[in-house]
């Protein structure tokens, strides 16, 4: 006869009688828990960083918080200091991506989720996971080269820099994050829902509409808050093809529609800008910009948590019954059929003619010359310095990422009470939706300003680990959620201590989960352009392995890219460029690919039985 055993809230540990402070076990039990806190208090001490860092520049000046809120004039030369068109550029762009990519992102998640079969819908799942794994920096390249120039031509407006642009770029670069949510919200639902449905005759549209959709409903929105605050905190692409206009605002209704296609500013814009650097690290000038900082990192944790949160005990509300006439039923089914496939189409298309535009431009990173040889002048040779900084800063961000965000996993998952362990996470996932601009602003004040590393390579891998920790820590402990309560009701029958469970259960059965983790954080963090170019590399001149730690700064694969395309319009800075974008997107796509790969081995791999 088989048991079914509830998973208990608290597992194991306080369950468990905790062994004498001078035995043996005690010492390890303090060895495993220094650790798995130590991931905890790796993510409270990044926000208290990042919020000291913010409140010490605002009281180093005066802040006019109602002008920085109520005036659209930045003048820093007149010390006036007003963010309201940065404000009004950041809502707008972010509206303009969530209404272009919303419909998309939900038709396409309906389509892989209830219309394909499986066999069909992973690789077209992959794909659209690939797309999400693309760097920043390259979205900015095909801004310029496909975005900018369409919306010159539909404005008729030179150059083509604009909120429209911006807004389409951050679409594409959010629309990945709502597919992969929402798909994952609506394989949650329950196959009885389905199977009762289509029971009563109904049909698929009928059937998604009134079954699946409102028990998915508050997963899809988590998957569009969670875009919105990556849109809110984008900075590079978006510095790459807005135009970077001040006092920029509508002074009419009918302005509005025609601003779009005009260049304009947001927050993050401003602060991956020079003037972080002009305006030095007191005084009223640093001051609003740390109160731009503030509204900015307010309105992404805002966007993280609404997203976050649980549903819990809060009943799902029935549809409305709707009439519809019988002889409409089948047609109606298979226009929505055919939208949501066609909507399907285009996260794939994107892909495709991405890849294309790097392989025709990028073309001499296919020559391993290019990979193998150091760059020449300001734009010949190889990029093998670059390549050597990108795997440097990458290799040590997992050395320290890895076992912080294993121990913030350990302890979400299995020491944390319900409650605790939903503010765990939401901070945990605040910490993963910080603007990286900010991570770098307060990198280049502590470590090279405050500490005197000036450009240093250690710095630079600092201040990615908090993009690497979330993903570590909310993969690890998802898993430990999914491990079946017949092996921790054994190991509690066994007489296992706390530490003894973590060691000879709960690290076995997660680490293939974790190392993916891994590996998808450093994806992420390879295309990271803003906190490096404040903290750790410079565009020429470094060695490609440093031998110290102080004003030892590298060359990096994105900052590389990101100078060559804004500070050099020859064809030869161009080509190196793209060809760089090429080198970038194979990386990432390799350690995704290995990702997914340890993730298909592994799942299911282990069989653990009672």
């Amino acid at each position: 006869m088989g048991l079914t055993l509830e998973r208990p809230t608290q597992a194991p540990g306080p369950a468990v009688p905790r062994p004498s402070p001078g035995s043996g076990r005690g010492s390890r039990a303090r060895w495993v828990w220094g650790w798995a806190y130590s991931g905890i208090l790796s993510v409270m001490l990044t926000l208290t960083v990042l919020l000291g860092y913010l409140v010490t520049g605002i009281a180093s000046g005066t802040v006019d918080w109602t002008a920085l809120l109520t005036s659209s004039t930045w003048s820093p030369g007149n010390l006036a200091f007003g963010g309201l068109a940065m404000i009004y550029g950041s809502a707008v762009v972010c509206v303009l991506a969530l209404v272009l990519a919303v419909p998309v992102g939900w038709a396409a998640a309906v389509a892989l989720s209830e219309y394909l079969p499986p066999r069909l819908a992973r690789p077209l799942r992959l794909s659209i996971e690939l797309l999400a794994a693309v760097p920043s920096i390259v979205y900015g390249l095909i801004g310029i080269m496909v975005i900018r120039p369409f919306v010159a031509d539909l404005g008729d407006v030179p150059g083509g820099d604009s909120l429209l642009a911006a807004g389409i770029v951050l679409a594409v670069m959010i629309m990945p994050t709502i597919v992969a949510v929402s798909v994952d919200a609506l394989a949650a639902v329950p196959g009885r829902y389905r199977e009762a449905a289509y029971s009563l005759g109904l049909t698929r549209r009928e059937v998604v509409r009134s079954a699946v959709l409102p028990q998915a409903r508050p997963g899809m929105r988590a998957g569009v808050l969670l875009g919105l605050a990556r849109a809110l905190g984008e900075a590079i692409a978006v510095f790459m093809v807005i135009g970077r206009a001040d006092d920029r605002l509508p002074e009419s209704l009918g302005d509005v529609f025609s601003f779009l296609v005009r260049p304009g500013q947001t927050l993050t814009t401003k602060l991956a800008g020079p003037e972080p650097m002009l305006a030095g690290t007191s005084g009223p000038y640093f001051a609003a910009l740390c109160g731009l900082g503030i509204i900015l990192l307010t309105l992404v944790a805002v966007a993280t948590v609404w997203g976050t949160r649980g549903s819990t005990g809060r009943a799902v509300r029935a549809p409305r019954a709707r009439r519809s006439s019988a002889w409409l039923r089948t047609p109606k089914d298979r226009l929505t059929t055919a939208v949501r496939l066609g909507a399907l189409l285009l996260p794939g298309a994107l892909l495709v003619g991405m890849l294309g535009i790097l392989l025709a431009r990028g073309g001499a990173a296919l020559n391993p010359v290019f990979w193998f040889t150091p760059s020449e002048g300001a734009s010949g040779g190889g990029i093998r310095d670059q390549i050597v900084g990108t795997l440097l800063l990458l290799a040590t961000t997992a050395l320290i990422a890895l076992p912080l965000g294993y121990g913030a996993g350990i302890v979400i998952g299995t020491r944390a009470s319900a409650k605790t362990a939903r503010v765990l996470e939401t901070l945990t996932v605040a910490v993963g939706g910080t603007p990286t601009i900010l991570l770098g602003l307060a990198g280049y004040v502590l470590f090279c300003t405050t500490m005197g590393w000036g450009r240093s390579w250690l710095a630079g891998a600092v201040v990615l680990v908090p993009v690497v920790i979330p993903v570590v820590a909310l993969t690890t402990a998802g898993r430990i959620r999914s491990m079946p309560a017949e092996i921790t009701e054994a190991a509690l029958a066994l007489g296992l201590t706390s530490s003894q469970y973590v060691r000879s259960v709960v690290i076995p059965y997660t680490w293939p989960a974790t190392l993916t983790g891994l590996l998808l954080g450093l994806a992420r963090a390879a295309g990271e352009t803003a906190p490096l170019i404040f903290t750790a590399t410079v565009f020429f001149g470094a060695p490609a392995l440093p031998t110290g730690i102080v004003n030892a700064p590298v060359q990096a694969l994105p900052t590389h890219i990101f100078t060559l395309s804004q500070d050099s319009g020859a064809p030869e800075a161009i080509a190196q460029a793209w060809g760089s974008a090429l080198v970038l997107v194979l990386i990432t796509a390799g350690l995704l690919s290995l990702a997914v790969f340890l993730r298909n081995r592994f799942e299911g791999a282990r069989r653990w039985t009672t």
